[in-house]
């Protein structure tokens, strides 16, 4: 579904692999979700669904946001961070549901007339992925989609790029912290572009019929976010 992945690793390392730390999980998470963003990007590319173009616009730009959110993530009590983070989600999988049926515009491009919305999402997403820990692959999509209305297969697609950049500056941020557990990002990897090559697939039959391919989207992230805010809370004794 273009993410790269932190939306399930996150949780995954926590509630079931058993990280303690939350914002080790998050840097764990972030530079596995970063190498296997590019693993995807490298199979999307192969079937020519990547905007280069606006990929890279939107990756330069979110880099920046993504070093002053990483920042300012690290300082906050982790379980709060996945509390909010679970929040955000549902707001992002409310707005993919409501725009399920919009179909995109083939051959959509950046140009002078929309770069600036995509300069601005692009600052936006890449804040929120440093500050959550998170390659940003769910805020990417619908992003890409709003700022240029390019077709649901083509966002996944183009949001790699910027996936692997966010991913990326997130890890190194949180890798200087000593947040980040390398053996536990390189099994992440291994296994990771393995299911990553299949979720290609999928997302190339299934990019002929959109409006399903944004329902099974919405509804990962909103089923996720759900179990994530019950444990956060239950962790933070709200529970």
């Amino acid at each position: 579904v273009g993410g790269g992945g932190s939306i399930l690793a996150v949780p995954l390392l926590l509630y079931l692999v058993g990280i303690r730390n939350p914002h080790e999980a998050i840097g764990t998470s972030a530079l596995a979700v970063a190498a296997n963003a590019l693993a995807g990007l490298w199979n999307h590319a192969h079937a020519r669904t990547v905007n280069w173009r606006c990929g890279g616009i939107y990756a330069a730009a979110g880099v920046v946001g993504a070093l002053g959110g990483s920042t300012l993530g690290k300082s906050i009590d982790g379980h709060k961070l996945l509390f909010l983070f679970a929040i955000l989600m549902i707001v992002v999988a409310v707005l993919m549901f409501r725009g399920r049926g919009d179909q995109g515009v083939e051959g959509a491009q950046c140009n002078r007339e929309n770069v600036g919305k995509v300069v601005g999402y692009g600052l936006g997403t890449g804040a929120f992925s440093g500050f959550f820990g998170i390659g940003g692959g769910f805020l990417i999509v619908p992003a890409l989609l709003a700022a240029t209305g390019m077709p649901m297969l083509n966002a996944i697609a183009t949001s790699l790029v910027a996936v692997c950049a966010f991913g990326l500056t997130t890890s190194l941020s949180y890798a200087v912290a000593g947040m980040v557990d390398l053996p536990m990002a390189a099994i992440l990897v291994a296994s990771g572009m393995v299911g990553g090559l299949g979720g290609t697939l999928a997302a190339r039959r299934l990019g002929r019929q959109p409006q399903r391919l944004r329902l099974i989207f919405a509804c990962l992230i909103f089923i996720v976010a759900v179990y994530m805010m019950w444990r956060s809370a239950r962790a933070m004794g709200l529970v």
